[in-house]
């Protein structure tokens, strides 16, 4: 951590140079920020093989964006990508984040390359939402526009006024991103076995996944249908030996995912509604306990502005397991037992004060089947139009160290941020 304020005045400086480069010759728009983050954990505990003592972040991150377009408009090109110091093992590295070319005429829109993409109604609980999430960086205290991840392939929107078509064909796979072992606690059914190994959908044709979307407005309401053909991206674990594992795999099943989600004003709000039915296709009986069983998902949500400047958000999501009986007869002895039905609260609180300069927000979830939660308080000040700071913290707890948020229980974390920019 010593070498973070002379990284921070290098990259400032090399902000400059590139902004005032950019303005003089480059034919691109080029924006971006510089961004300083420390994340450090308060419980006391550190992980047994951490790297970063009591800190979970240390970074300094440069984003550069590059906006590019014919003057007709109809081919652009966008490259967005960090490059940033990890303090905390001093290395540095490299983030593609978006890069793609693209035509679009009349209601066709293609393109070309890794993309972001946000699908469905959910807030933090995603269902059509099928694309890769980074929880290392959420649960770290980095801005939330780092939960996403980027899948490359083919996407292909059209737009009519009968419906409107989202379609990406993805040939590589993206797993999640979870918290790692070296920074934060975690439950592990296999903590005692240290040969591992990993094995991801191979790259061929048969893999390639594809996910499409149909959107139309029907009597006021957002209505979206969703289909998508490719893996679970939380990685499943076989073990050589139920009884005494030995070794252990880690491996990506097939998964169909079906869906629907619906918003519409409503009480002078918004109500969002969204559901979807999740196909484990290596494992439609739900008789083989390494692989998730199918499960159907859903949730109800409802935000409104109470007074000026202040708004309420809530949500109730669940997941009902198919197969229930025949997990629980196939669970091997010893191993922890999913309920059949989960279900998490959440409350997003957002108040705007001084004329928008500063920011109080909470996100709380709550479950009242894991008996577990996760609070995520946050103070943002705009100290300029181009210079803001963000004070906040990340506070898990449970009664059993093998629920989601209660697994992460010892990794509470306060996070600061400043974030310049250009």
């Amino acid at each position: 951590m010593k070498n973070f304020p002379s990284f921070f005045v290098i990259f400032l400086t090399l902000v400059f140079e590139i902004r005032a480069w950019a303005e003089e010759q480059c034919p691109f728009q080029v924006h971006g920020f510089l961004l300083g983050a420390v994340s450090g954990r308060v419980t006391g505990e550190r992980p047994p093989n951490g790297n970063g003592g009591d800190f979970v972040l240390g970074e300094e991150r440069l984003r550069l964006e590059l906006r590019g377009a014919t003057p007709s408009g109809e081919a652009f090109l966008l490259v967005k990508g960090d490059g940033f110091h990890d303090a905390v093992v001093n290395k540095t590295h490299g983030d593609l984040r978006e890069v793609y070319t693209g035509y679009a005429k009349g209601p066709a829109d293609l393109r070309f390359g890794r993309h972001i993409i946000t699908w469905g109604v959910g807030d933090l609980f995603y269902i059509n939402d099928v694309f890769p999430k980074d929880w290392e960086s959420y649960f770290s205290g980095r801005p939330a526009e780092y939960l996403k991840l980027g899948v490359d392939g083919l996407r292909t929107q059209f737009f009519s006024k009968w419906v409107n078509v989202d379609l990406l064909v993805i040939p590589f796979f993206t797993p999640d991103t979870f918290p790692p072992a070296e920074r934060f606690f975690f439950f592990d059914e296999f903590a005692g076995v240290t040969n591992r190994a990993a094995r991801t959908p191979a790259n061929r044709f048969s893999n390639i996944e594809t996910a499409v979307r149909f959107s139309r407005r029907v009597t006021d309401s957002d209505l979206s249908l969703f289909f998508s053909r490719g893996f679970w991206r939380t990685a499943s674990m076989r073990p050589d030996n139920t009884a005494a594992p030995t070794s252990v795999t880690a491996f990506y099943p097939s998964l169909h995912v079906y869906g629907a989600s619906l918003q519409r004003n409503f009480l002078g709000g918004v109500t969002s509604l969204e559901g979807g039915y999740y196909d484990s296709r290596n494992d439609n009986d739900g008789n083989d306990s390494a692989i998730p069983n199918s499960e159907w998902r859903f949730l109800a949500g409802y935000q409104r502005e109470l007074r000026r400047d202040f708004t309420l958000g809530t949500q109730f999501y669940g997941e009902i397991m198919d197969h229930y009986g025949t997990y629980r007869q196939t669970l091997p002895v010893g191993f922890y037992q999913e309920d059949h039905f989960r279900g998490v609260a959440s409350l997003r609180l957002t108040q705007w004060l001084r004329y928008q300069t500063w920011k109080l927000s909470l996100f709380a979830a709550m479950s009242p089947t894991d008996i577990d939660y996760f609070l995520q308080p946050e103070i943002t000040y705009r100290v300029t139009d181009h210079l803001g700071t963000t004070l906040g913290a990340n506070i898990f707890g449970g009664q059993e160290e093998t629920t989601f948020f209660g697994q992460f229980e010892k990794s509470d974390n306060v996070f600061w941020n400043v974030r310049y920019n250009f």
